[in-house]
Order: C-alpha cells, then sequence, then structure tokens
C-alpha cells in the first residue's frame, strides 16, 4: 500500500526549529511577513497569529489538538490567513501581541492566539484553547467559527475595537521621565520591598509558580557590598541554598530549569534556557566570591559546564534551549524510579536514595525528581552521581532548539568570561573568546547585528537587547582579557545603539532600530522579566563605558534611560532588578582600576577574583597603544618593571601598587 504523502507547508523554508515544528501541519502556514497580510488584504480575509517557541510544553499540546487536526485546519484555511510565529525570533512581534492579550484579558503566556486585520491591528486574542469545550474554555473550532463571523457581520465595532487597541496600546509605549534626582531612597526603597516579598522559609519571592529572580538576587548583592546590610545577603544566600538543593536544578547533569510549578523549587518546568543558566551561573559566581562558600562555585561550574556540554555549537555560539519534553513525556528525561536507582547503583542506592529524596511513592506523578533536602548530611560520592549521569546519558535527550540567538549569547559570552576571571579558568577564557569572534563575525552584516543563526545562516534585524547584551559581554571580556578590540567593538555597538535606537523625542531606546519594519506600535521597554530589558542593559553599558573611555555622552543617555524607568521602578522594584544594578553602579562611588601588566604577575588574578561590582577595570601590556581605545591607561606604566595597579575614585587617585598587601588596603 503506498503511503500518504506529507502535507508541507511554507514553514518548511524556515530556520526556527518551532516553526519547522509546524511545517507539516495541514494548517496552511506563513511565516511572518510581507506576503501573508498582501494576501490577506487581497481576500480580506483576518489573520490569525499563533505565537510560541520550542520549548514550551503547551505549545505542543495545542498543536497536536489542534493544528495537526484536518477539520480544524480546514477552518482555518478557509476563513484565516494563518502564521506561525518564533517568539525568540521575533520578540517586537510578540511583545505588541503579549500586550494586547493582558490588556484585554488579564493575563498572558505561550501558545499566544491573536486575530488582526490585515493592516495588523490586533481585535481578539487569548493563550491555549482546547480541541473541545472544557476547563470553562470554549474550543479552539468554536473561537475560530465566531471570530469569522463578526468579521463578516460585525464589522464596523471590529474596526471600532481595533482602533481603541492600538490607541491605548500606543499610549501604554509612551513613558514620561520622573520628577526629583536618582537617589539611594529608591535603591533603599527597592530593598525593603524585597524584604517584604521575600519567602523565608523556602527562600525567593512570593508563592507559586516560583521563577528563579537572577536580576533581583544580584541587585542585592550589589546593595549589600554598598552598605553592609545583612539581610539583603541573607536573601541571596537562603535563596541560592534553596534553589541549588531543589528540583529546579539538575542534580545530575547540572544547569536550571526554568521555574517551579510550586512555592518549593521541587517539580520544575523542565525545560532548561540558555538566559536562565547565563543569569544564574553569575549570581552564584558573585556569591562565591562575596561569602568564599564553595558550594556556590561548584554550583556554577557545574552549570558553565552543563552549557558547554550540551548549548556550545561548534562555530561557538551557544543554542537556546533545551525542552521540557522527551517521547512525548514532560520531564522524563530527569526523572527516576527506586527500582531503577537500584538496578544502577546496587549497595550505594540507598544512600543515595535516601540524600536525594528518593521513595517507592516518588515525589512527582509516580517518578522522583533528584532534590536535597537535608543539605547539611553527608552526601553520596560523586561516583554514584557520576554512575547514575551516565545512564541518563543513553535516554533519549529532551529535544533542543538549536538557534543562536544574539542577545542571549551575549548574556552566555559574559557569564563565561567573567567565571574566567574569577576561576582564573583559561578554558572559560578561549570559550569566551570564540563566542565573542562569532558575534562579530557570523551576527554581523555591514556593522549591524542579526538576531538569529542556524546552520550556518544569520538572518533577522538585531533588537536593541541584542546590541545591549553583547556589549555588555565584550566589555566583560575586555575586562579579563585586557584585550582592546573587545572594548572598541563595544563602543561601536554602543555609538550604533544610540544612532539607530535612541527616541530622539522623548528619550530611552526603541525594542526595534529605525530602518526596522513598520509594525502597529514602536515599543519601548523597560521591564526585567525573564531576560533583561535593552533599556537595563544599555544604561549599565553606557555607564561603564562612560569610565573606560571618559566620554561623559554615554552617562546622560544612560542617566536618561534610569530616569525614564524611575516611576516604574518606584512602583514594582521587583520587574526591574537590572535596571536596580545599573542604579546601584550610577549613584555608588565607582573605582578606576587600572592594571599596567608585566608577564607572570599575581595582582591581575587577585583583582579579577574579588566582587567588584562598583569598579571599571583596564588591564594593558602596551598602554602606549591601548591609550587611543581607553584613556584611562595613558601615561601609565610598569613601576620598578613590576606590574602597577592604580585606583582612582572620584577623580582622586592612590599611589601606584606593586604587592598584594598594599592592594588590599587601596581596594577595601
Amino acid at each position: 500500500m503506498a503511503l500518504t504523502e506529507k502535507h508541507t507547508n511554507r514553514l518548511i523554508n524556515e530556520t526556527s526549529p518551532y516553526l519547522l515544528q509546524h511545517a507539516h501541519n495541514p494548517v496552511d502556514w506563513y511565516p511572518w511577513g510581507a506576503e501573508a497580510f498582501e494576501r490577506a488584504n487581497d481576500e480580506d480575509k483576518p489573520v490569525l497569529v499563533s505565537i510560541g517557541y520550542s520549548a514550551c510544553h503547551w505549545c505542543h499540546v495545542m498543536e497536536h489538538e489542534s493544528f495537526e487536526d484536518p477539520a480544524v485546519a480546514a477552518v482555518q484555511n478557509e476563513h484565516f490567513i494563518n502564521i506561525k510565529v518564533d517568539m525568540e525570533e521575533r520578540p517586537d512581534v510578540d511583545q505588541i501581541y503579549m500586550n494586547f492579550v493582558q490588556l484585554t484579558t488579564g493575563r498572558g503566556g505561550w501558545p499566544m492566539n491573536v486575530f488582526l486585520t490585515p493592516d495588523k491591528r490586533p481585535f481578539f486574542g487569548g493563550t491555549y484553547f482546547p480541541p473541545a469545550p472544557r476547563y470553562g474554555m470554549p474550543s479552539w473550532q468554536q473561537i475560530l467559527i465566531s471570530i469569522s463571523e463578526a468579521y463578516k457581520n460585525k464589522r464596523d465595532e471590529l474596526e471600532t475595537s481595533a482602533n481603541n487597541i492600538v490607541s491605548e496600546l500606543r499610549r501604554m509605549s509612551v513613558v514620561e521621565a520622573a520628577t526629583g534626582t536618582l537617589s539611594t531612597d529608591m535603591l533603599d526603597a527597592a530593598q525593603a520591598s524585597f524584604v517584604r516579598t521575600f519567602d523565608t522559609v523556602n527562600g525567593g519571592f512570593g508563592g507559586a509558580p516560583k521563577f528563579p529572580a537572577a536580576m533581583s538576587l544580584e541587585f542585592l548583592l550589589r546593595y549589600h557590598h554598598r552598605t553592609g546590610e545583612d539581610m539583603a545577603l541573607s536573601i541571596v544566600t537562603h535563596s541560592l541554598d534553596k534553589m541549588a538543593n531543589g528540583g529546579i536544578y539538575d542534580q545530575l547533569g547540572g544547569g536550571f530549569h526554568r521555574y517551579t510549578v510550586d512555592a518549593i523549587w521541587l517539580v520544575p518546568h523542565f525545560e532548561k534556557m540558555l538566559y536562565d543558566n547565563a543569569q544564574l551561573a553569575r549570581v552564584y559566581l558573585h556569591a562565591y566570591q562575596v561569602t568564599g562558600n564553595e558550594f556556590y562555585k561548584r554550583i556554577a561550574v557545574e552549570t558553565l559546564e552543563y552549557i558547554r556540554r550540551e548549548m556550545l555549537d561548534a562555530s561557538g555560539g551557544f543554542y537556546s534551549t533545551q525542552d521540557a519534553d522527551s517521547e512525548g513525556e514532560e520531564g522524563k528525561f530527569f526523572v527516576w524510579s527506586v527500582e531503577e536507582i537500584g538496578e544502577i547503583l546496587g549497595d550505594g542506592a540507598k544512600e543515595f536514595c535516601e540524600y536525594f529524596d528518593v521513595t517507592a511513592e516518588g515525589n512527582f506523578e509516580g517518578h522522583n525528581i533528584l532534590n536535597v533536602k537535608n543539605p547539611v548530611a553527608i552526601a553520596p560520592g560523586s561516583d554514584l552521581k557520576k554512575k547514575l549521569f551516565d545512564e541518563r546519558e543513553k535516554r533519549i535527550k529532551p529535544g533542543r532548539d538549536e538557534k543562536v540567538l544574539t542577545a542571549w549569547n551575549g548574556l552566555m559570552l559574559a557569564a563565561f568570561a567573567d567565571a574566567a576571571g574569577v576561576l582564573g579558568n583559561d578554558e572559560y577564557l578561549q570559550i569566551a573568546k570564540r563566542n565573542a569572534e562569532f558575534l562579530m563575525t557570523e551576527m554581523q552584516n555591514g556593522g549591524r547585528l542579526y538576531r538569529t543563526w542556524k546552520d550556518g545562516t544569520a538572518k533577522l534585524n538585531g533588537y536593541v537587547e541584542d546590541y545591549a547584551n553583547v556589549a555588555d559581554g565584550l566589555i566583560v571580556l575586555y575586562q579579563v582579557s585586557g584585550e582592546v578590540k573587545y572594548l572598541s567593538e563595544a563602543r561601536r555597538l554602543a555609538d550604533l545603539m544610540i544612532t539607530e535606537f535612541w527616541d530622539e523625542d522623548n528619550g530611552g531606546f526603541f525594542f526595534t532600530s529605525n530602518d526596522h519594519e513598520e509594525l502597529v506600535v514602536r515599543n519601548k521597554d523597560f521591564y526585567d522579566n525573564a531576560t533583561p530589558s535593552g533599556n537595563s542593559v544599555a544604561a549599565d553599558v553606557l555607564l561603564r563605558l562612560a569610565k573606560l573611555t571618559g566620554d561623559d555622552k554615554y552617562e546622560r543617555f544612560a542617566v536618561t534611560v534610569l530616569r525614564l524607568a524611575a516611576s516604574q521602578i518606584r512602583r514594582h522594584p521587583q520587574g526591574f532588578g537590572r535596571a536596580l544594578s545599573a542604579l546601584e553602579f550610577h549613584i555608588g562611588k565607582t573605582k578606576e582600576i587600572v592594571v599596567i601588566r608585566a608577564k607572570g604577575n599575581e595582582l591581575e588574578q587577585d583583582i579579577l577574583r574579588r566582587y567588584l561590582p562598583d569598579a571599571v577595570i583596564a588591564l594593558s601590556s602596551d598602554p602606549e597603544t591601548d591609550a587611543a581605545v581607553v584613556p584611562l591607561v595613558k601615561d601609565r606604566g610598569l613601576v620598578d618593571g613590576k606590574t602597577a595597579v592604580f585606583v582612582c575614585e572620584d577623580f582622586v587617585c592612590q599611589r601606584p601598587v606593586t604587592e598584594a598587601e598594599e592592594l588590599e588596603a587601596v581596594l577595601a
């Protein structure tokens, strides 16, 4: 019997793994682009835009239930022009329509399904819809039919609604600068807010579901560094302890899952995101610097080793995500039974199960998520963990989204560069350098950044978060390596960011560049969500560039951004962790540390291993040449043939030091 030919739609020509997952749906999907909207206009049909990402569990569910169903596809194809969007590739599109869905329904998430007019104005939207009426929701087919009928029979009402919605979305995108000065009062109020929402039992903030909040913890570390406030540090260490011992952390393979569905960090949504692991690796690294606790160092290293093992492309780029599902089941790759562990570990199984909370009844749908309930107990030997890990490697792994996203790579570049400096790890430095070279070559065209790359093909205009995060990672790499080409590139990207994204009328950075495709709203994003906003990172980058280059214009742009965000920061500090860290740097006393190095010096490593969030560091072996890029090193040299460290603060410089004991005194 002949096999039925597999249906293929236009998504087969895309590079996004999420879009390719839908390339054989019977739905006549288009990628986002002019072709779809021109057809909608010609045929006078509404547009369905369905948005998700490859590691999204409920996106897979809705695809299987509805988009793979020929009967549902027939309705979609007859009445709508259908567009699939990978929200990781097109955050500009996602941002606009997510704001709409949240505005009209009070909630958002993925999958997100939004209905538009042919000129891109939204008029109805929601998230997941079931294939049959349940959970108090109509079925997806009912939604499709009612929308189609409304478009045909109630067009005037629908047009009025769409116009009103677009007006409101545009109004939401206008932000006014706060009156008054940027002061430590804002930082104190933010810290007090974190204290109020801190979960004193389980760590983290609030209840279920629970997210790691890496940026908030980073701010609290910086706040503690400046003020000596013990509660800020306690919040950080308690939260880091609970997360690293919980099910949100992969106890065998390292790395963190996205979030937990409960308040105790036990049951994760099992996907692993590059951006979470980049930010969390740095928080654990910094907590190690502050406390000297080797546990935090171990978690940071295990997380980076997970990234090196699973998420690093041969090109030097980092992959985006690892799915929650394998073999059609969420979490299957990560969970265990008592019997499995007994067979693998033999006599060591009892000790292992007791430590990692493995029981016959299980803690997750009859299975066990490894977690540590009693961290002061004696941990089983690393050989037992390795045995179990090696056995797990034989399982079918979760799917992996192998596209490389520029902004997320900037975050991970910073993590590996930072770790290279703190730990004196040359392998991490080489990984960071290879990634930087990849971003500086493969992800650029005519000096402008692309957003996404896969299998040798880069495409889509970069967004402000791409420019800001790459510049940030390059600055960290410069401060660790002393190679001025990284600082030069960071400055070039910052200048481009100002030229192409800055709002000349009202200040702040638009999400999209001046020559970007015109959308119904040109957004400005200040909110630090799962990833830091482009404006927050830009402010941080520009403040550091001002110190490193001596060009005050960068500080003026940064301060304008912080003033625009200030009112929102006061109302909801939990949503502005990265902006608060930038504000800490701006308000605190900044040290400028210049190291003119001789070969084999130890002072450089002494500086890099310290937690110095209030400092910029300039390393140079050739100050005469480097001064063209880094004026801080000008007219400075070795002292008596030895490495010399020059420390300045508030326009006042200390005498250069050449010995470790002297360095301790000037950095205190």
